[in-house]
Order: C-alpha cells, then structure tokens, then sequence
C-alpha cells in the first residue's frame, strides 16, 4: 500500500516546528529530510524514524519495525503522531545525532 500524500501532509505540519523539514517521493514511498539528511521514511502510511541512541533514550518505550521488507527496523511512532510537541522534540534530538549527508561524488564530464 503506498503513502496518501494527505498524510505525508499531517506528519510535515506535525512536526513543522523541528526545522526546516522536506518530504521527497522515493520509490513510491518519501524520505523525509533537514537540511538534506534524511532523518525519516513515510511508508504505507506509518512515520519510521532512524534510531539514535538519543531518540531511543527521549522515546522510552521504542516500537521498533522496518519501514519495508529487507530494510533495517528505526522506530515505529504511532500513539504519539498526534503529539507535536512531543514529535518535534525528538526529531530535533535525532537530527543532533544522526551523521551529516556524505556529499555527493562529481559526474566525470567526457
């Protein structure tokens, strides 16, 4: 089942006070990012934050799933997405800790 934009919509606006937040379409599915790192994946409508031992610590009681088949588990938020406090908060402790985006290797011209 692929994401309804309507909710990738709900999860921006939930956590619009983490910073400058993005949501790019991938594979069907969306990446969610600040400032080019991807901190976050909405698929099959369900938000699957990429853990952190900061994230895990703030959380508490982690659900932990993979967003799709073969991918590793990040956690699961489900009872606290209408919580945008609460949401926000831990996007901005998991951004402190995730590493920065390795940049992007140059195209040979010919």
């Amino acid at each position: 089942m692929a994401t309804d934009k309507a909710f990738v919509d709900f999860v921006l606006d939930q956590i619009e006070n983490a910073g400058e937040i993005t949501a790019k379409k991938m594979f069907g599915e969306y990446g969610v990012f600040s400032n080019g790192k991807i901190f976050a994946l909405i698929c099959d409508n369900k938000l699957f934050i990429k853990p952190s031992e900061s994230g895990r610590a703030f959380i508490q009681d982690v659900v932990e799933a993979p967003p799709y088949k073969g991918a590793k588990p990040s956690f699961l938020i489900e009872d606290k997405i209408e919580d945008r406090e609460w949401l926000s908060e831990l996007i901005r402790i998991s951004l402190k800790e995730l590493p920065e985006p390795k940049p992007k290797k140059k195209k040979k011209s010919k």
